[in-house]
């Protein structure tokens, strides 16, 4: 009995020693269990930490370009400012002066425009005084036919208007004896005809113009008059001093020798040297040549 008891108690003890060892046993598995998970966990942290360390040092050299380039556009940013202040200077200097300009340019429109209102003026008094004086020529023209038609009929006279230009062409044989330059009798009433008309002519010259055939002047008369200029000369200057003495203003005459070198006709013919013996009483504008 005491023995039995004795083997129980053995057997209880062995099994407490068994049922120990398998207890110590479970831990350490699971320990060294727990170690090899937390070793590859730690192993995967470090491999992450690696891929961190390396994507931070992209990060970094990203983040330095990024810098990089922000302070780039920070000049560029600056540089523009500058350079569009610059240009609203200039445009504000540009638009000043246009504006200037465009002033200058209103107020030589304005003056032009007044320019060619008087010049229109001008223009259109102009034509009325032409006009005017076309007129009093004409009225001249006509006056000088109606007194003069006897001579005009009988070929001694002839009257012609061009132009505002009047001629009385009078054959030399009315007013002159042959080889003489003074004014006959005869001749003087011819022209008495025209003096009341030539004193009523105004802004106008009264041209005297001799003229003589190509016949050169022989004899004793080349001691008065050596060649036909000195003849031509004598007769315009004659009929000239008789219109001033009957009252024509001495200031409008004007006396022209044009010996035989301005013929009308061929010197050829008695009839053509007849008509080149001449005195034209032209009216012209005074201020022409």
């Amino acid at each position: 009995m005491a023995r039995r008891i004795v083997f129980l108690m053995l057997v209880a003890v062995t099994g407490l020693s068994l049922s120990g060892c398998l207890v110590a046993e479970s831990k350490y598995l699971k320990k060294v269990e727990e170690a090899d998970t937390l070793g590859r966990e730690a192993a995967t942290l470090q491999e992450i930490q690696r891929e961190l360390a390396t994507e931070n040092g992209a990060l970094k050299a990203q983040l330095a370009k990024v810098k990089e380039e922000a302070a780039g556009l920070a000049k560029d940013k600056e540089k523009l400012g500058a350079d569009n202040k610059e240009l609203e200077q200039s445009l504000r200097a540009n638009t000043d002066s246009l504006s200037q300009s465009v002033a200058d340019l209103r107020q030589k429109v304005a003056d032009l425009e007044a320019e060619n209102v008087r010049l229109k003026a001008e223009i259109a008094s102009t034509q009325m005084a032409k006009e005017e004086k076309v007129r009093e020529v004409s009225k001249t023209y006509e006056d000088l036919l109606d007194r003069m038609k006897g001579e005009i009929s009988r070929g001694q006279v002839t009257i012609s208007e061009l132009k505002g230009k009047l001629t009385v062409n009078m054959v030399d044989a009315i007013l002159f004896d042959s080889g003489r330059a003074e004014v006959k009798r005869g001749g003087e009433e011819v022209l008495a005809k025209v003096v009341d008309i030539l004193k009523g002519v105004q802004d106008k010259a009264i041209r005297i113009e001799g003229h003589t055939d190509n016949v050169q002047i022989v004899g004793n008369l080349t001691k008065r008059f050596p060649t036909n200029w000195e003849l031509s000369a004598a007769r315009a200057i004659n009929v000239t001093r008789y219109l001033q003495s009957q009252g024509i203003d001495p200031a409008v005459l004007v006396a022209v020798a044009n010996g035989e070198f301005r013929p009308v006709a061929p010197n050829d013919t008695d009839e053509g040297r007849a008509k080149n013996r001449r005195i034209e009483i032209v009216l012209v504008p005074r201020d022409a040549p």
